[in-house]
Formats: C-alpha cells, sequence, structure tokens
C-alpha cells in the first residue's frame, strides 16, 4: 500500500463528548503474526479465533500461503493453517510483500532461515527505510545466505535458507522481540539448542507460543532485567488452537481518550494483561489514572482482562528506560497523556523509536509541538511540559504512521482547539474500524 495524492485519508479529531460504553479493540498483532507462522510450522490444522484481520498481519499469512501452507479463512477473526512442519516451507514463486509490517516481515526472515529455500523480501517505500541488519546477522551466522540487499542491508532482501542450520548462542544487542523471535524461529530448524540471552526482558509471546505448540523452551531469568532462552531445536510442533486476546497496544488510543475526555467511562473487553506489554498501564497508574481489571482470565497460556477506564487527573512522572520494552508502541500516546497532566513527565531510553515505521521519537514531538505542548528531546530521553490542558489547532504530518496518527486523533478529543491528521490511511495496518469504534464511543472523527 502507498501514501499518494490519491490515496491519502485526511481526518480531524474534535472536542468530544463524554466516551462512554463498552468494546472490543482487533485481536493483539504480535499474537495474531505468531499464530499465522507457528501454524504454517506445524503439523496438522491449527485453528485462530479472534485474529486482527489488519493489513499487517494479512501480509504475514499470504506469507505463509507462498511458502506452501493452507491459509483461510472461516469468518470474521476465524482463520484455518494447515501447517507443513519445521523446515517444510517451499520456495515462493513471487516476493513476500509484507507491506508495512516489520513484525511480519523479521519473524517470517527467521523462518525462512531455517528452510533449505530462497525468498526475495519486500514492503512498503516506509518499511524499505527500515534496519533489517541487526535481523540478518544472527541468521546468517546460523546458516543462513543474504544473497542479495538494498544499500545498508534494507529491503528488498533476497535471503536463503540454511540447507544444515547452526544451532548458535546469541546476545541481542539492543533489546528486541524481533531479533529473538527470528534466532528462535530459525533455531527450529536446527539440531541441539539454540540459545538467546536479552539484557532487557522483551515481550515473550513467542516463547509462549512455541510451548503451546508443543517446542521445549526454558526462560531463565539473566542479570538483573535480563532472560536466557533455551529452545531444542527440531521439534515436532503440533497443531494447536489459538484464541487472540485484544491487542493492549490498540487498547492504548480509547484508554487514554477515556482517561482525558472529561466524563469518560468506558470498558475494554478482553485485553491482553502480558506483564510484558502492560508498561502503558503501570505507567498511567503511576500518574493517577483510574484503570481498573475485572474478570481476570488466561487463555493459551496469556493473561486478559475487562478494563475499566474512566476520566483521570493525571500528574507527570519519570519513566524508567527499563521500562521501555514493555511499551515500546505506546509513547506517542503517552506522550499525549503527559501533555494533559500537570507536571513534567519525562520518558527515558527511547532510543528503538528512531527505527519505527518513522523516527517515531522526532514524529512524537512534532505531534505535541504543533498543538501548543513544550516537549523537548535530550538524547534519547523526552521531556513533557504537561499543563493540564492541551491547545490543539494543529495539522499533524504521521509520516505514514499509524500509532501517530492515532495518537495525534486522540489528542484532538480532548483538546481546545480540533486536531487534524494528514493520512489516517495506515491506521488499518493494525487497527481497522478504529474510526468506527471511537465513534460508538461518542468521540466526534471525520
Amino acid at each position: 500500500m502507498s501514501s499518494t495524492a490519491a490515496t491519502l485519508l485526511p481526518l480531524t479529531a474534535r472536542g468530544a463528548r463524554p466516551l462512554v460504553g463498552r468494546v472490543r479493540v482487533p485481536g493483539d498483532k504480535s499474537i495474531s503474526h505468531r499464530a499465522l507462522i507457528l501454524g504454517a510450522l506445524a503439523v496438522g490444522r491449527t485453528t485462530v479465533t479472534g485474529l486482527l484481520e489488519g493489513e499487517d498481519v494479512l501480509a504475514t499469512g499470504e506469507a505463509m500461503r507462498r511458502l506452501g501452507a493452507s491459509v483461510a479463512r472461516t469468518g470474521p477473526g476465524a482463520w484455518v493453517i494447515d501447517g507443513v512442519g519445521v523446515g517444510g516451507f517451499k520456495a515462493p514463486d513471487q516476493t513476500l510483500d509484507f507491506g508495512n509490517s516489520g513484525t511480519g516481515c523479521r519473524l517470517v526472515m527467521g523462518a525462512v532461515a531455517g528452510c533449505p529455500v530462497t525468498a526475495t523480501f519486500d514492503g512498503d517505500a516506509s518499511l524499505r527505510r527500515r534496519p533489517m541488519r541487526r535481523i540478518l546477522e544472527p541468521l546468517v551466522r546460523m546458516g543462513a545466505t543474504v544473497v542479495q540487499a538494498a544499500e545498508g542491508d534494507r529491503l528488498p532482501v533476497w535471503l536463503a535458507g540454511a540447507r544444515d542450520p547452526i544451532p548458535i548462542e546469541y546476545a541481542t544487542p539492543v533489546p528486541s522481540a524481533q531479533v529473538k523471535s527470528a534466532v528462535l524461529l530459525a533455531g527450529l530448524a536446527a539440531p541441539g539448542q539454540t540459545v538467546v540471552i536479552e539484557s532487557e526482558a522483551t515481550r515473550d509471546h513467542t516463547e509462549t507460543m512455541l510451548t503451546h505448540f508443543g517446542a521445549d523452551v526454558r526462560v531463565e531469568p539473566q542479570g538483573p532485567h535480563g532472560r536466557r532462552i533455551t529452545l531444542v531445536g527440531q521439534p515436532e510442533l503440533t497443531a494447536a488452537p489459538v484464541t487472540v486476546p485484544a491487542d493492549p497496544s490498540s487498547a492504548a488510543f480509547p484508554l487514554v481518550a477515556a482517561l482525558l475526555v472529561p466524563g469518560s467511562d468506558v470498558v475494554l473487553a478482553d485485553v491482553m494483561t502480558n506483564p510484558l506489554r502492560t508498561g502503558l498501564f503501570t505507567t498511567l497508574r503511576e500518574m493517577g489514572a483510574a484503570i481498573e481489571e475485572v474478570a481476570v482470565r488466561r487463555d493459551g497460556g496469556e493473561a486478559m482482562a475487562d478494563l475499566r477506564v474512566r476520566a483521570s487527573d493525571l500528574v507527570g512522572v519519570e519513566v524508567p528506560a527499563e521500562r521501555a520494552p514493555a511499551m515500546i508502541d505506546e509513547y506517542p500516546v503517552l506522550a499525549v497523556a503527559a501533555a494533559f497532566a500537570r507536571g513534567t513527565t519525562v520518558m527515558r531510553g527511547l532510543k528503538e523509536l528512531r527505527v519505527k515505521e518513522s523516527d517515531r521519537l522526532a514524529a512524537t514531538a512534532d505531534l505535541l509541538r504543533v498543538n501548543g505542548v513544550s516537549v523537548t528531546i535530550e538524547g534519547d530521553d523526552m521531556i513533557v511540559e504537561g499543563r493540564g490542558r492541551a491547545p490543539g489547532g494543529g495539522l499533524v504530518a504521521t509520516h505514514m504512521d499509524h500509532r501517530i496518527a492515532m495518537s495525534a486523533l486522540v489528542m484532538g478529543l480532548a483538546s481546545e482547539a480540533p486536531v487534524a491528521v494528514d493520512d489516517a490511511a495506515f491506521i488499518a495496518t493494525s487497527f481497522p474500524g478504529f474510526v468506527e469504534t471511537m465513534r460508538g464511543l461518542g468521540a466526534d472523527i471525520g
């Protein structure tokens, strides 16, 4: 999908009446990607319910088809995958096009790296700018070959998987669930043990779902904040049903909107509450947010709950760098919340935001500035001066970044003047139906 003059979708959000109601945001994107990939690598038929049917996930499903698995939709959010087994991918006869999805592209690179096939990976203009070297370096150590790549090891990449994959012990240079997951997926086809060591624990959905499909995975503490993950290679993964919980990264937008719009009272159903994904909820509670977990439960190894959220007066806080892996996608909307808090909010250790769909750190700062909020960037830290209010009135450049677009629209619902975005088309990559969901709660977006 490309953003051109013909496909631009400008939108404006205006001050809303109280947001009220109960909604279920789309299924978790991380779980959805992994369910398709591991279903394709398993033996038998995997059924998935609640799958996120956004463009990013659908691109992963199409990649699994081109690699030889049978992937079919049987109803809204309901899919079946007939897998080919570990190492069973066939060489695709077309390019694997991941659109805007860095997660899908990088995880599938790992899965392909353990198979004796060659595949071409590509994406849209935004994804072509994102770095792939951090993924490719460990995969090459495991026996894969980068046949060809654009300058700086960027897309398009021609990757030849290993005929005889080599198990490695790999310490990730930066906290990254995508790097960890790519190495583990490649390690499925390798003999012996593949080990990933991370200095900061990142989202553990790959380890959890590998176990759900029958792999032997051991997770141990490593240092004060890290983990050591050991995978025993060459398992026979067995098809297993997957229920996809609601995505906490998507829930973040109606959640913050409910906190900021006076009089709001919203329930978000079935939200994943995995502690490695709930850094935003922790931070907002520290700021004074009224977020209550009800109907707490587990499904498929993942914790979930309904979240009741009520409008709250927020105060500025300091967010430690070690929390970043648990909320890396939520900093733009946290910055919006910080603008409406009273006092200074300091968000530390945001280097990873510079290599998201956009330079998300700079784009977030620009989002605030154009709407009259004081924000500075010092190294990898962002400092927001909250005044309990925001003037608004700005036109936000989204840079083809869905989270910047949604964060700006949330801001407009509580600002003194409307907030507009130049293009909201890319919201569909992660949150199809976002505008309709927000309107259903009472939001004025159009």
